[in-house]
């Protein structure tokens, strides 16, 4: 298929590089500067744009792929002249379908659950791709292009994105939220993060082989007052992570207790 991409940020990057390995013609990049469109057109070998007018009106399908924010102010831009009549595809995880609604005809959501970066591959073929659309041909057009480059095709509404995409946050920012805090902790003994590498690891392969209540360990599980209230105590000049730390291991401690 013809694909054009709206925005050239982390996602539409390694999105468009999967499609165009896919077998898909990416023929133009969109982004509101040039040098951000051309970076990625250039790894592509597609036409960079940075202007709506000049994004063409003949392809098989339009992903955007920019902030949620700018959605709502993009689409009724974009879906027009002649384009309201393609297929148009969003890719954002907790915002609606329903955006494009009254402005395109074929529309959908095209959610590739993971986190992304501009200069690390992913390899999607470990990768689960949620998909919505309003019609039979949005949605075929939408399989055509997942199953492309994933095995782990599934359709999914809007209001069930909402509670998938908060289940990533836990899992995946406030995970890293917590190694950050973790990093600030060790530097302030002079110890280096690089010493939670494997125990980091390993947890997260656990989870692979256990659910993740059943893969709990540490004092919270046990909830061993004498070790919770000694290490609360080493956060009492941040009230703020010591109040993170004690509600953290009273929700720990009652996951515990219902397995």
């Amino acid at each position: 298929m013809r694909v054009v991409f709206i925005g050239a940020g982390r996602l539409a990057t390694q999105l468009a590089k999967a499609l165009k390995q896919g077998g898909h013609e990416v023929t133009q990049v969109y982004s509101r500067t040039m040098a951000s469109a051309s970076m990625l057109a250039s790894q592509l070998g597609c036409e960079a744009v940075n202007e709506v007018g000049q994004v063409v009106s003949d392809a098989d399908v339009y992903i955007v792929a920019v902030k949620d924010a700018a959605l709502a102010e993009l689409i009724p831009q974009l879906c027009r002249d002649g384009r309201e009549r393609q297929v148009w595809l969003h890719t954002a995880g907790s915002m609606p379908m329903a955006l494009f609604a009254g402005h395109a005809a074929h529309y959908g959501v095209f959610y590739p659950m993971q986190t992304f970066s501009k200069e690390c591959a992913v390899d999607f073929r470990n990768i689960y791709c949620f998909l919505e659309a309003n019609d039979s041909r949005a949605m075929s057009c939408a399989h055509a292009l997942a199953e492309s480059v994933s095995p782990h095709v599934v359709e999914l509404s809007s209001e069930g994105r909402r509670y998938l995409h908060l289940a990533a946050v836990f899992a995946c920012n406030f995970a890293n939220h917590c190694y950050a805090l973790s990093a600030e902790i060790l530097a302030k003994q002079g110890l280096p993060f690089d010493a939670m590498l494997p125990l980091i690891d390993e947890t997260a392969r656990k989870v692979h082989e256990l659910s993740p209540a059943k893969a709990q360990t540490g004092p919270a599980v046990r909830y061993d007052e004498n070790v919770l209230k000694a290490q609360s105590q080493l956060l009492s000049d941040r009230p703020d992570l010591q109040e993170l730390y004690d509600r953290m291991s009273k929700s720990i401690y009652q996951t515990a207790k219902q397995q």
